[in-house]
């Protein structure tokens, strides 16, 4: 899928055109969920989700995000991460839109996604706040 937006950016779910190197310093240094995340586990990642990435007009990439799904029942949005010069801009309004229409045809039951900080953003694109968090439960790995 590409989508394009008037003001040059293009937003595009083709693999091949992940900057894996970027993604991997945007999550690892910048992303307070994912510091000091290995280059081996984000190129794991990218290879079991759809990914989704934003790209200027030179063709940069200045946003990304990512999806896992069974395309059945469940999706996780994840790793949601606008550069911080593109911040201000849309894009990540403009990146959750995209991943719900991709997801739209699948018909989910449900598509989750977790953030301490981007509320406003998610929930212009139909996101809200769990009915029942309380009946969630996490599996944490062992110290």
């Amino acid at each position: 899928m590409t989508r394009n937006r008037e003001d040059g950016y293009a937003l595009s779910t083709d693999p091949d055109r992940l900057d894996v190197a970027l993604v991997h310093r945007w999550l690892s240094t910048d992303a307070y969920w994912a510091l000091e995340r290995s280059r081996e586990t984000v190129e794991q990642s990218i290879r079991g989700s759809v990914n989704f990435g934003i790209y200027d007009t030179a063709g940069s990439q200045v946003a990304y995000a990512r999806v896992v799904t069974d395309r059945a029942t469940f999706a996780w949005l994840c790793d949601v991460y606008v550069a911080p010069a593109h911040r201000g801009k849309g894009l990540g309004t403009w990146m959750a839109g995209a991943v719900r229409d991709h997801l739209a045809p699948y018909k989910l039951k449900r598509v989750l996604l977790a953030t301490r900080d981007a509320h406003e953003v998610y929930a212009k694109v139909g996101f809200a706040s769990l009915p029942n968090p309380e009946s969630l439960m996490v599996l944490s790995p062992a110290s």
